[in-house]
């Protein structure tokens, strides 16, 4: 039975610094036979459109928070990551003011992570990771309110079941489709929730949030995908296989 860890939006320097730290020693001690990243590993909130004009823009803080990801990447195993919207600024930011420096090695997301050096594959299009199963962020369509709904949307148009982000939602749907009783064909939507300090994140008016914390497992027999939502509590512990981590 071959194990995949999914694991949720980190957004460094915004990540939940216990969670995460449970998570990483439950990996240690799990052995999955695989562990993937839904993307926005890494905020780059300095290089936010929102950050504009505002003294975030000048927090020079870059640099510490892409050592703190790749830390963080390194320590949970990361073996593959998908491109996100947040990664993207990284391009973006210098497509757009600095066109220039187009090209240059240290500004390639992969060399900026240092992902070569931990061992870590970025894939730019949907990886397959199981049979009949890709790994999305969760911004390639329209997003929905409900957990569990954008994945589905996303797998409906590829025909294959998605784990993916993005929304910060935990939510595992499916969307099944047979004809006078032919054999079901059916497509599974898994969002892996997210590993923020949701007291960083000041961007939420009122500090109303519609988020979980957690991520997936997938479960894979030969051609059977089994998956599976962790959800993790306020105290940073969760719950796998009957057995209670990080308390």
């Amino acid at each position: 039975m071959k194990t995949i860890v999914c694991v949720s939006d980190l957004q460094v320097p915004y990540h939940d610094k216990r969670a995460v730290a449970n998570l990483a020693k439950f990996i240690k001690a799990f052995k999955p036979d695989e562990v993937v990243s839904v993307g926005d590993e890494m905020d780059m909130q300095t290089i936010s459109k929102w950050a504009k004009g505002t003294p975030l823009e000048f927090e020079r803080s870059i640099g510490r928070d892409r050592d703190e990801t790749t830390r963080i990447l390194e320590s949970l195993q990361v073996r593959h990551m998908i491109r996100s919207n947040h990664t993207d600024r990284l391009f973006n930011t210098v497509m757009m003011r600095a066109p220039g420096l187009l090209g240059l090695p240290e500004l390639n997301i992969e060399n900026f992570l240092r992902l070569d050096d931990i061992g870590t594959t970025y894939h730019r299009n949907p990886y397959q990771l199981a049979p009949g199963w890709i790994l999305l962020h969760g911004d390639e369509g329209s997003m929905n309110p409900t957990g569990g709904m954008t994945a589905l949307g996303l797998a409906k148009k590829a025909g294959m079941s998605v784990v993916c982000g993005h929304t910060h939602r935990m939510g595992l749907t499916h969307y099944t489709q047979s004809y006078m009783g032919g054999k079901p064909k059916t497509v599974w939507g898994m969002e892996v929730g997210n590993l923020m300090s949701y007291k960083d994140a000041k961007y939420i008016k009122a500090g109303l949030f519609s988020w979980q914390q957690g991520f997936g497992i997938l479960y894979v027999d030969g051609n059977v995908v089994t998956p599976h939502l962790i959800p993790i509590q306020k105290d940073g512990s969760f719950v796998v296989n009957g057995k209670v981590w990080g308390r």
